[in-house]
Formats: C-alpha cells, structure tokens, sequence
C-alpha cells in the first residue's frame, strides 16, 4: 500500500460514522482488514453517548473500535496526550498487518495523530499567570490582546475559546514569536490517505438540526442527569455542545425549545470552523456526499494502494 493508515474526517453529522463502518466492513471482507480508532474528543468519555452519536457496540458489525469511552467525564485529554494514545494503537494495529482508520472531526486531535508535530513550547508559570489575568480581566480582553500581538492567530481563534486564546500568548510569552510561526508545515508521521466528506452548506444544516431534534429525543437529557449523579463533571465535558444546553435545560435555566436552538446554533458555527480548518489542508482528499459516496471512496482507496 502506498498508505499505512486511513482517516476519515468531516464536520459534525456529515455522516462519516457510517461510511467508516461499510469501508472498514468492505476492506475487511477484502482481506484487507481494518480498524476504527476514534477522532471525536467527546466520543472519548464514557457515559456520554447520545449528545455524542457514538455508535453502540451491537452496531459495529464486528469491526473493532478503539479509544472510546477511554475517559471518565471528569477527566481531561490534551492533544499531546491523544497523540500518544492514538499513535500507540495505530502501532499495534499495523503490526498486526491491519489497517487503522481514524475517525471524526476534532481538528487537534486529527493534526496531534497525523502529523509530525513539535508541539509549542509550554510554561506552567507563564499558563498560571494569564490564566489568572484572564479571569481578571475576562475573555475578550485577552482576546484584543493577542489581536494586539498576533493578529493573524486572533482571526482564527473565536473571543470566547480561552483556553486556546492563553496557549497562543503562552508561546508568543515564550518564544517572541507569533503562535503560527511556531508550528511547522504539517508532514504525516506514517503514510496517511486523508478522506473528507463535503456536502452542501444547508444540507448539513439541516442534519445538524435533525441530529440535535434526535438527541433530546433519545434522552439527552436523562442521560445528563445521569451523568451528575455519577459525578462532578470535567471542564470539557461539561462545556461540550448539547450538554452544556442540556444541563440548563435540568436546572430550569433554559426551555426545552431554547436549549435545541442554541445546540443547533452552536453545532453549525463549530461545523464551519471545523471545514474552515480542514480546507487548509492539501492533502485531503475531497469526496461529495450522496448514494454514490461509499463506492467512490472504495475508489479512491484501491487507485492508492
């Protein structure tokens, strides 16, 4: 093969759990046998399934499935931590003379597996020290203040992402450098065939509204309440889109009809900046939704091996 691993990536509902599943099924029965490694931040929590779509164990026609459910909502995972992880059973899956496949949309995640990446540098007391100028000084401030410095970083990062906006001024700290400066050009740490799902702008709005109209459906809710009693939930999976809605929703902060809306507004705004990040990438091999999608990516795949 002219590739060692697969990746099979697109923004939230554009549908790749399920073409994962029937390439990974027809490779298999090929007797090119593969694997599915999750790519999905919130799909590594256990107990978070229905605000998640994760894929039920009795669905996963014997495909093997790994990294989910790896974490305890409480828990937190960094992009250097998913790289470890993620590149560990890629290395165990290969060799066992199987394909891995990641799968999902969480764009650090993806880059941290794929790629050969030297992570910024990090300081603990220059992170503590904007931590607590931001909460001094709150989030839009800090944001202005790596437009200030960085503007070019301050585009790409929404006011409301602190998190991502103290880790740009933590290596501008550092460095003296802007934080895109800091990261190379990307090159894949193994042979990877990236394949992107595209599809129509209000297409994907409207499975993006169906999706969310399914998950209070199914129960989200419950499944929230569930989760509080279990336990205090981490940062992350308490901010994740459809929880966070979800939890106001149970201590009456937020109508039922509210909390759908603003899930709604949120998952399309996160699914444009997710295709706006992948765009970027060259590599990406671009596939057009439809009823034709599985057997042109079957395609694609057999001219690269």
């Amino acid at each position: 093969m002219s590739f060692k691993v697969l990746a099979l990536i697109g923004p939230t509902a554009s549908g790749k759990t399920g073409l994962a599943l029937e390439v990974a099924a027809q490779l298999t029965a090929a007797g090119n046998p593969v694997e599915i490694i999750n790519a999905d931040a919130m799909q590594l929590y256990a107990g978070m399934d229905i605000g998640t779509a994760k894929l039920p164990e009795s669905q996963r026609q014997g495909i093997p499935h790994h990294l989910f459910d790896i974490l305890t909502p409480a828990q937190e995972m960094t992009a250097v931590e998913y790289q470890r992880v993620a590149r560990e059973k890629c290395l165990e899956i290969l060799s066992a003379n199987k394909t891995p496949m990641l799968v999902g949309g969480s764009m650090f995640y993806l880059a941290a597996a794929l790629d050969n990446l030297d992570f910024a540098p990090t300081d603990p007391a220059i992170r503590s020290e904007l931590e607590q100028l931001g909460q001094e000084i709150g989030a839009l401030a800090m944001h202005e203040k790596l437009q200030r410095l960085d503007p070019i970083t301050a585009a790409k990062i929404p006011s409301q992402n602190v998190r991502r906006v103290i880790r740009a001024l933590e290596v501008i700290a550092i460095t003296g450098q802007s934080y895109a400066s800091s990261l190379p050009e990307p090159s894949y740490w193994e042979p990877t065939l990236q394949i992107g799902i595209d599809l129509p702008r209000e297409l994907l709005k409207q499975r993006i509204a169906s999706r969310v109209e399914q998950m209070w459906e199914a129960g989200i809710v419950s499944e929230v309440q569930q989760l509080l009693k279990a336990g205090e939930l981490g940062k992350t999976a308490r901010m994740a889109i459809g929880y966070k809605q979800a939890i106001a929703e149970l201590r009456r902060e937020m109508s039922t009809e509210d909390a759908q809306a603003e899930t709604i507004a949120l998952t399309n705004r996160y699914s444009r900046r997710q295709m706006s990040w992948f765009r970027r990438d060259k590599r990406i091999h671009w596939q057009t939704a439809g009823e034709h999608l599985s057997a042109e990516v079957m395609k694609l795949i057999r001219l690269e091996q």
